[in-house]
């Protein structure tokens, strides 16, 4: 079977379901290729910040990459739901980032004059103030810093969005579809195999996650991954505790626009068991019960794990492969693919039509890498 599209998306995720949704918006021929079902992986695990100033205060270009991406949502969440009728549970009330000790204060001082020198809304609270503004804080609190545009959404909903809209707007979104290797003629890919047949195309784009990697090894190519696993636990109340996303280095503490307080997440490094730990659950439980001693009284509600990927030098990887014409890669993005894929999505799509990107990609470059002998580029097809 040969089936003959403009661009194959490898992963239904949310990176590449808003890929497949820019695209799909600019008349591009899109067909999304997911192994599982849409945000079955990381982005269904996801707790859904868009933490650019609690997450990125020293890395510049991933905090300009991420505040700009940031800055899409209010208009994408109009947009979205008018396009597929979901809504992502936008929550507009902000993020305090605790601080639980003195160094804390410190180094929050520091940070909090880093991004306002960068014009961001960056506000240090006393302990009192903090407690005025989430009554439900405990006595361990030296002070946070107010980060007013740093709001949240529901990460599954998003996803789902994305490829609905994507959807209504001409894309095959293939569910239960495994790309087991891509197809190689020379120096470019030019589609891709699954168990029912062979996909061809002019762009293949790897947005699969931490399974992007595997991928990618049918070619002799190494991409730099690992995976890291982040446990998760969602209780509710009867009455809010909270309205802010309370965030600090060792556990955030989200409230969802379904009533859940989702309390996250463990770091786990270099596995892919995705067991839920009593270890991880109780260590997270004890953070979050110093910080809202009230939270003791919640009703359990579930837990659950994602493996997140991550790069070795924490920037994901974004654009064109260098040595394969035909090759896109989107991946590695860790703990922040909510948050970074409305621009991922757009400068994607700028390079698949050959225009200039809206955003600087030098720092998400794609590594080059040595070839396995048989592997090398001989021009017959692989």
């Amino acid at each position: 079977m040969q089936q003959t599209v403009d661009v194959i998306i490898v992963g239904g995720g949310v990176i590449g379901c808003s890929i497949a949704y820019h695209l799909s918006a600019r008349g591009i021929r899109v067909r999304v290729l997911e192994r599982n079902r849409i945000a079955s992986e990381a982005s269904g695990a996801a707790a859904g910040m868009l933490a650019a100033q609690a997450e990125f205060i020293e890395s510049a270009p991933l905090f300009e990459f991420a505040r700009h991406s940031r800055a899409m949502f209010p208009a994408l969440a109009a947009d979205l739901k008018e396009r597929s009728g979901i809504e992502i549970g936008l929550v507009q009330q902000g993020l305090l980032r605790i601080a639980t000790c003195e160094q804390d204060v410190i180094r929050y001082h520091a940070q909090a004059a880093i991004q306002q020198q960068w014009g961001e809304a960056t506000q240090w609270l006393s302990a009192v103030e903090a407690k005025e503004m989430e009554k439900a804080l405990g006595s361990d609190v030296y002070g946070a810093l107010y980060l007013e545009q740093d709001h949240q959404v529901m990460a599954p909903s998003l996803t789902q969005s994305y490829a609905k809209a994507a959807s209504d707007l001409g894309a095959d979104i293939c569910e239960h579809t495994e790309v087991y290797e891509l197809i190689r003629e020379g120096g470019k890919v030019v589609g891709v195999r699954t168990q029912d047949g062979t996909h061809y195309c002019h762009h293949v784009i790897i947005a699969s996650s931490i399974w992007s990697q595997f991928l990618l090894r049918s070619i002799g190519y190494d991409l730099p991954l690992y995976p890291v696993k982040g446990e998760c636990i969602a209780v509710k109340t009867n009455t809010p505790l909270i309205r802010k996303t309370i965030y600090t280095d060792d556990c955030y503490i989200v409230p969802k626009a379904n009533g859940e307080l989702l309390i996250g997440a463990t770091v786990t490094p270099h596995t892919y068991n995705r067991q839920v730990t009593v270890g991880g659950i109780l260590a997270l439980m004890d953070v979050a019960e110093r910080l809202i001693p009230s939270i003791r009284g919640a009703e359990w509600s579930r837990t659950w794990s994602g493996l997140r990927p991550k790069t070795p030098h924490g920037m994901p990887y974004i654009g064109r492969h260098p040595q394969l014409d035909g090759l896109m890669i989107a991946a590695g993005h860790y703990r922040n693919g909510i948050l970074l894929s409305p621009l991922t999505g757009i400068v994607i799509a700028d390079l698949i039509e050959e225009k200039e990107p809206v955003a600087d990609l030098s720092a998400f470059q794609i590594p080059s890498m040595r070839w396995t002998k048989e592997h090398q580029m001989t021009g017959v097809r692989s």
